[in-house]
């Protein structure tokens, strides 16, 4: 109980604190400068992209022995685990525009820093490991003699990944996609190293806070809450669906 009312107390006092003039003047103001839409796509793009390429790689982890797995799986769970500075240092010295790699990429007219994929690219660094361990525990949880069952009718592995392994684990890795997004939603760190510009909530809040202290920052902080409150809502009612569905 003393760690609920931790955890739900600051919450109180944030909306008690909250001034209702100041609060729509912060909001027209985060919307003008653009980042609760930056916020809102790029966290959308990044889950995404998380999806599609962190699926694929949780079902081999899950499924396959190889040589270095234990190694591959450490790269997957370091995210969570470095300080997301650490992940902004590491994606400039990899796509920086006096790096190489970005030197190649601005040759291309696609800009990293200061930049829309900038802000992107620190999100799925910071996402990813939600989607891959979700979606690598709920492949282990399927059972491989359904797979067998598909190599022995002639299937492919690419079709009894997408017909068998895929919809029976797919309720284990939605519950990770809402977890990705809010992650991303919410990073900080590796963003401001990469891409200060154009603001993101997380680093509009800190503009905000730096310029002009608490009283205008308070209001954005409420925004991202009130955006994490509704996913959480709406995939824990979604989620409440598919298991009423499943008990009738």
């Amino acid at each position: 109980m003393v760690l609920l009312a931790y955890l739900v107390v600051p919450f109180l006092f944030g909306a008690a604190s909250l001034d209702g003039r100041t609060f729509f003047d912060s909001l027209r103001s985060a919307a003008s400068a653009g980042a609760i839409w930056t916020s809102i796509l790029t966290a959308t793009i990044a889950t995404l992209i998380v999806v599609v390429l962190g699926v694929p790689l949780a079902y081999v982890l899950a499924r396959a022995e190889f040589p270095g797995k234990g190694l591959v799986t450490a790269f997957v769970y370091l995210p969570l685990v470095i300080p997301p500075l650490v992940g902004g240092v590491l994606l400039l010295v990899t796509f920086g525009p006096y790096t190489p790699f970005g030197a190649w990429l601005g040759d291309r007219g696609i800009q990293i820093t200061d930049a829309l994929p900038g802000i992107v690219l620190s999100q799925v660094f910071v996402a990813a490991p939600y989607v891959i361990v979700a979606a690598r525990v709920a492949f282990e949880a399927v059972e491989p003699s359904f797979e067998q069952v598909s190599y022995t009718l002639g299937k492919t592995p690419l079709v009894t990944f997408f017909r068998v392994a895929l919809p029976l684990a797919w309720p284990g890795i939605v519950a990770g996609i809402p977890l990705a997004w809010l992650r991303a939603l919410g990073e900080f760190g590796a963003t401001i190293m990469v891409a200060y510009h154009p603001f993101t909530l997380p680093v509009y809040l800190f503009v905000q806070f730096g310029a002009q202290g608490l009283r205008a920052a308070l209001p954005v902080a409420v925004v991202l809450v009130v955006l994490g409150a509704i996913v959480i809502a709406v995939s824990h009612a979604a989620g409440l669906r598919g298991y009423r569905g499943g008990v009738s």
